[in-house]
């Protein structure tokens, strides 16, 4: 290991030379006990230093065990490859604590019964995901070459990740950027915040679609994927997304959630490597709430 790499953590270290992996993955598989750092197994945490030996060996496929489920799914594009859909909100994107049924991979179980094993048998075919209240576009891919490739893309940061928000208040600047560091909240555990001593890099573009005096409507350019960014970023900017019951409750009781859309997305095909782009129509809640930027 080079001298410059030393003294850095392990799942971190993997993340720089494995962009083909998310680092969960990664955490997951040194946790597991595929990854062994001088002939032992470790932890995630370890601080790796110069001369060390790291053995990856890539786990066996987990056998998918969810049961399919006909939900309905508006699909954008599907092929042998990915399959693109504007996730409706309210939906969980896969199976977790107190969320073992009716989410979207059983409804995409249902529609394509063969997805990525990669993902594990809670999260088939999944490289990325967004919160159960925000709509909009999400990628799933078919297999595990697909999954392999859109799971690199994401860590390299090299997808378009474009999104609307419905935030309180108007803004003093039509455009701007956002790059403060977001960690988990040193008190409120379920929150992330700006002020964590630990937070990490994180870049959101926006622009002022429209205003009114009580909302404004902006669309926000991610350059990262920290965990709830773009609330964090709004917030910390003094317009939190309207809805939103953690950073912002005071403001969520005339809104059935937080009012957060991935409007597009784009990224190279898995196979043929040609840009594609899908924006996903905006669902009615969003668009009735939008009424009170043009009747304000």
């Amino acid at each position: 290991m080079p001298e410059n790499e030393a003294k850095i953590r392990l799942d971190r270290f993997l993340a720089n030379k494995l962009p083909e992996y998310s680092r969960s993955r990664l955490q997951q598989l040194v946790r597991t006990g595929f990854v062994r750092l001088n002939g032992a197994t470790t932890r995630p945490r370890h601080l790796v230093r110069s001369g060390d030996k790291i053995e990856l060996t890539e786990a066996p496929l987990e056998k998918i065990d969810n049961q399919p489920e006909p939900i309905p799914l508006e699909v954008l594009f599907e092929d042998k490859d990915i399959i693109v859909i504007n996730k409706p909100p309210g939906l969980v994107v896969h199976p977790g604590a107190g969320h073992r049924q009716h989410t979207l991979v059983n409804a995409l179980l249902s529609h394509c019964p063969t997805l990525s094993g990669i993902g594990g048998k809670e999260r088939p075919g999944i490289v990325h995901r967004l919160d159960k209240e925000t709509s909009g576009c999400l990628v799933v891919a078919k297999n595990d070459g697909a999954h392999r490739e859109l799971s690199r893309q994401f860590a390299e940061r090299s997808v378009e990740k474009i999104y609307l928000a419905l935030v309180a208040g108007k803004l003093r600047k039509a455009a701007g950027v956002i790059e403060e560091k977001i960690g988990r909240h040193p008190v409120h555990r379920q929150r992330m915040s700006v002020a964590s001593a630990r937070g990490r890099p994180a870049k959101t573009d926006y622009r002022v679609v429209c205003s009114g005096d009580q909302a404004s409507l902006v669309e926000c350019r991610l350059y990262s994927g920290r965990t709830h960014q773009i609330r964090v970023h709004l917030h910390h900017l003094g317009h939190p997304v309207l809805g939103d019951k953690v950073y912002a409750a005071h403001l969520a009781k005339n809104f059935p959630r937080h009012m957060l859309h991935a409007w597009k997305l784009g990224f190279r095909d898995p196979r043929s490597g040609d840009s594609k782009s899908f924006e996903a129509p905006l669902p009615d809640d969003f668009t009735t709430a939008m009424k009170m930027i043009r009747e304000s």
